[in-house]
């Protein structure tokens, strides 16, 4: 055997256990207390069958330390809603597409405010950034408010914002 090992280039341990075969798996593993958890934790279940195995996890920990108990591991939890088929089902698909195709229906003027922003660059360079605030409903503009040069502020945004409620208060 040695000298197979040394021209196959493999330890004597690896070969000698490939001539006896294959080792036997040691099986699932069990705990004792297993089955004592089984009926806490299908209980549970059955009053919240939405909850994953780590909410369910807690309620059995929370249980078992108003009994004085020591806690149940949440891995140990798993695997026995595993066994036993208690799992929830994992989520395999993302919605495709958009729910919304983009059309905001209402019904009357001022119930829907939208705003956008926007900006340009002027033939000598210079840079316009406009902001504004638009009825859903008629598309008409509320307020709006440009800088040149610059960034919008917050405050600007806050001004254009007390224009349109008092543009649309004052009707």
């Amino acid at each position: 055997m040695k000298r197979v090992a040394e021209a196959l280039g493999v330890s004597r341990s690896n070969l000698s256990e490939k001539a006896r075969g294959k080792t036997p798996s040691r099986g699932p593993y069990m705990k004792a207390e297993d089955d004592a958890l089984l009926p806490l934790i299908r209980g549970f279940v059955d009053e919240r069958p939405t909850y994953g195995y780590r909410r369910i996890a807690a309620l059995v920990n929370r249980n078992r330390a108003q009994q004085g108990l020591p806690p149940a591991n949440r891995k140990r939890v798993h695997r026995i809603m595993q066994r036993q088929g208690l799992l929830l089902e994992r989520r395999t698909a993302r919605r495709q597409g958009r729910a919304h195709d983009g059309k905001i229906m209402v019904m009357r003027s001022n119930l829907r405010w939208c705003s956008d922003g926007l900006e340009f660059s002027c033939w000598n360079g210079d840079v316009v950034r406009m902001a504004f605030i638009i009825d859903a409903f008629d598309r008409e503009i509320i307020a709006w408010t440009a800088v040149c040069g610059a960034g919008i502020s917050g405050s600007d945004v806050r001004d254009m914002m007390l224009d349109a409620v008092e543009s649309v208060s004052g009707q």
